[in-house]
């Protein structure tokens, strides 16, 4: 079994699971390939500076450096929220070490969960796709089974420790981990694997499209030619229009919102979008424009 990096330096995210001690292993030794080990302790669970410990040992045997921080988050938080905190954790850390890229151990049985979930959850297009590598963020293990990754942990005597929260299943992905994953057989596996790689070859080519209309119009988008959209289609327009404009922070509801609003709403309408910016409806166009700062009283 083998990870591929291109030379550089990284931030590789080590949570002191099989999965993360396994790709530090893998990647350690790899040729012009500079690693600082980054390490975060949730506060979740009692014993959790007990991985911190792992990991930092690790770190050690391999002569890597190693960072580490506490999040205090306590037992009830959220999957969101720890996600959250922690990748907030690592940027800082890519950051503070000029660092290219961040390296996480998701692996193929990730991509099947998370296109589960998604499903689940009743995302759009995108979600069948959303685990992937990204210009800020590598994960070279996408393209491997757990079952593989365990039986290298096995053969090389790698120790790692088991997070307990992963037997929770009020957390809906250890839900699909525990009792959907088991249920499907390697042909489902494979056809499933299928399905998502296909996806996001549609969705790759679905994006470069949106972009270029997108980019043509800038901050202001013709209303009569959005009206006409098909809901659907003008969904997909309205994510693709407020990402170009760096907002990632929206939600299906609020897509919807804003299409009805563009649709149907009086000229002069402005609706909220985020803290920075509102969406100006006129009669012949939609602004996406800078929220003007509020007086003080």
């Amino acid at each position: 079994m083998k990870a591929q990096l291109t030379p550089g330096k990284y931030v590789v995210a080590v949570s002191g699971g099989v999965d993360s001690m396994v790709l530090l292993d893998l990647l350690h030794g790899l040729p012009d390939v500079e690693l600082v080990v980054a390490h975060f302790e949730h506060g979740i669970r009692k014993d959790s500076d007990e991985d911190r410990k792992l990991v930092e040992a690790a770190a050690k045997k391999y002569g890597l450096p190693f960072v580490f921080a506490r999040g205090n988050l306590g037992a009830g938080v959220s999957e969101a929220t720890a996600r959250t905190v922690r990748y907030n954790f690592l940027r800082q850390v890519q950051k503070e070490q000029n660092a290219q890229a961040i390296i996480t151990a998701h692996h193929q049985d990730d991509v099947l969960e998370t296109a589960i979930f998604n499903l689940m959850r009743g995302t759009g297009r995108k979600g069948l796709s959303a685990l992937q590598s990204t210009e800020n963020l590598t994960r070279p293990l996408l393209h491997i089974y757990k079952d593989e990754i365990l039986a290298y942990a096995r053969e090389h005597h790698i120790k790692w420790r088991e997070d307990s929260t992963n037997n929770d299943e009020t957390y809906k992905r250890n839900f699909i981990r525990r009792q959907i994953m088991p249920r499907l057989n390697p042909q489902q596996k494979a056809a499933l694997a299928a399905f998502v790689s296909r996806a996001q070859t549609s969705n790759a080519a679905i994006d470069a499209m949106l972009d270029e209309l997108i980019k043509s119009g800038g901050a202001t988008m013709g209303r009569q030619w959005f009206i006409m959209l098909p809901h659907q289609v003008s969904r997909e327009v309205m994510a693709a229009w407020l990402r170009a404009h760096d907002v990632r922070d929206f939600d299906r509801p609020l897509i919807e919102r804003l299409v009805i609003a563009a649709k149907v709403a009086l000229p002069g309408k402005l609706i909220d979008v985020n803290a920075d910016l509102v969406l100006h409806v006129q009669k012949h166009s939609l602004e996406l424009r800078k929220r003007s700062p509020r007086k003080n009283r």
